[in-house]
């Protein structure tokens, strides 16, 4: 009886199997022949493209997946498990169609994300995205941001104070000063607290995040994505219960922390008026956590997990993205010394000699126009977000042909900005490549490192002021020399682009 019942199983389980995988390898085929200028990375019945990752660590997966692009071609059919069907795209003139689609829904991996982000601003689609965007722009309001260079000045001065006992000595990996200091810059701007994690160090919550968006890739790339039950019942899934109750702890405190301070504040100018959204540019400086427990919508305040959801969102995407750029822009200086002198003179001339601790003002860095072309090709060879995705919904059409419903795409933003074609010497720092001239010919969608169309990134101009703080006063203060080549960087992906074992240079004063 038991053999029978399993041997039935077995039978349904193949035969679904093999239903699935001729039905996907159709879809493929029919991808084929409605886009026949795209290539197909070659597959195996069920196992898909995987077999080509030789070397599962997120190092290895993320090489292999922009590797297919030098070896296949700009615009990919790729599978997965049971040869479900997806497409990698390159190309600035289908990226441009991907992201004029009227209707916007998000991969797999966003799905993944919100056990932690919740339906956050990253995630949401729809109305409750176009709703959530109209309440947080204001917050990202030039005259706000210029309050936040503030803190900006502040925390990047004790940024340099803490790189002091490193001057004169061996490589050290910058990467984890400058995560500190991002940290406490987005918590104070952003959400009102200071956490103080540059003097004392939160590894609690900053490992949390780091194995939350590794645990993530693992699924995106493992063989069971499909079937999210099944992450249920693995190790990973108890293993992120734990690191959930870290970040969502760390962010609940967040909002405790400055709730109390509106009420100790409230109650001591004696203040009774409702803080209206409307009024945001005529009052003191209200940060986004402000303005996310004053708001309503429809009527109604947000939830504690409306609000929640969108502090992590932000602790996140604040704090993460404008690390890995400001790191890799102190290494790849550090292996540039004619590049850098440059930017060193530029900072002389527009801030002066009292640059190592002049506060930096929003006009002064609008001025250090080599410094920003700097950014821009950090942000070239290494985006911070190195792939962005899109499911079509039905209305997506390239070239003419209609998409059909539920295919994924992944725009590989790193295989883009590194493409021989778009950029020749694509592995050589050359901030030229973003002088006016250049900019000028530019092919359109060809540079897209805050993402592109009505989703691109929200915090742009506050990650620019970020970085070009930080950035003047490391440099105004240290010359940076090259690392050690045992400790040359190497770079993988989660969530983010990151160094795989740290971003190694040597300082000295200036």
């Amino acid at each position: 009886m038991l053999l029978g019942l399993l041997a039935t199983a077995f039978a349904i389980g193949l035969s679904w199997i093999v239903l699935t995988v001729v039905r996907n390898r159709a879809t493929v085929a029919k991808l084929k022949k409605l886009l026949p200028h795209f290539n197909a990375v070659p597959s195996l019945p069920v196992i898909g493209s995987s077999y080509h990752i030789k070397d599962p660590t997120p190092e290895g997966i993320f090489a292999a997946f922009t590797g297919f692009h030098r070896s296949y071609g700009r615009n990919l059919f790729t599978e997965g498990l049971f040869n479900t069907p997806s497409v990698q795209i390159i190309d600035p003139k289908v990226i441009e169609q991907v992201v004029q689609a009227r209707t916007i829904e998000k991969t797999l991996i966003y799905e993944f994300m919100v056990p932690w982000l919740g339906t956050g601003l990253v995630v949401s689609t729809g109305s409750k995205w176009a709703q959530r965007r109209k309440v947080i722009t204001p917050t990202f309001h030039f005259k706000i941001l210029e309050d936040f260079l503030v803190i900006m000045n502040r925390q990047a001065d004790v940024f340099i104070d803490k790189l002091a006992p490193n001057v004169d000595g061996p490589n050290f990996d910058i990467y984890e000063h400058v995560t500190y200091c991002a940290l406490d810059i987005i918590s104070e701007s952003a959400m009102g607290v200071k956490l103080n994690t540059q003097l004392q160090p939160n590894a609690e919550y900053v490992k949390a995040v780091k194995e939350i968006s590794e645990i993530i890739l693992k699924r995106i790339f493992s063989l069971g994505r499909e079937f999210k039950w099944t992450f249920l019942f693995t190790e990973a899934y108890r293993r992120q219960k734990r690191l959930l109750k870290v970040v969502h702890g760390f962010a609940d405190r967040v909002i405790s922390e400055r709730k109390k301070q509106l009420e100790d504040e409230r109650e001591q100018q004696r203040a009774q008026e409702q803080i209206e959204e409307t009024d945001v540019y005529g009052k003191r400086r209200m940060t986004l956590l402000d303005l996310l427990l004053n708001v309503t919508v429809d009527g109604k305040p947000l939830s504690n997990n409306d609000i929640r959801e969108e502090v992590d969102t932000f602790m996140f995407a604040g704090h993460d993205t404008t690390t890995s750029c400001i790191s890799f822009a102190a290494y790849h200086l550090s292996r540039n010394p004619e590049i850098q002198q440059k930017v060193y003179e530029e900072i002389q001339q527009i801030v002066g000699s009292d640059a190592k601790r002049a506060e930096l003002t929003y006009g002064t860095l609008q001025e250090l126009k080599y410094l920003e072309m700097v950014i821009k090709e950090t942000l070239r060879m290494k985006p911070s977000v190195p792939i962005i995705g899109r499911r079509s919904a039905g209305d997506m059409v390239i070239d003419g042909v209609t998409i059909p419903a539920g295919i994924d795409f992944g725009i590989i933003i790193y295989a883009l900005h590194n493409d021989p074609e778009l950029y020749p010497e694509p592995e050589r720092f050359d901030p030229e490549r973003f002088s006016d001239e250049a900019a000028a010919q530019r092919q359109p969608y060809s540079y897209i490192p805050f993402s592109v169309g009505s989703r691109n990134c929200i915090g742009q101009r506050y990650a620019m002021l970020e970085i070009k703080t930080i950035l003047v006063k490391l440099l105004a203060n240290y010359r940076l020399l090259p690392c050690e080549e045992s400790n040359a960087l190497r770079i993988k992906t989660d969530m983010t682009l990151k160094p795989v074992q740290g971003a190694f240079v040597k300082i000295i004063s200036r």
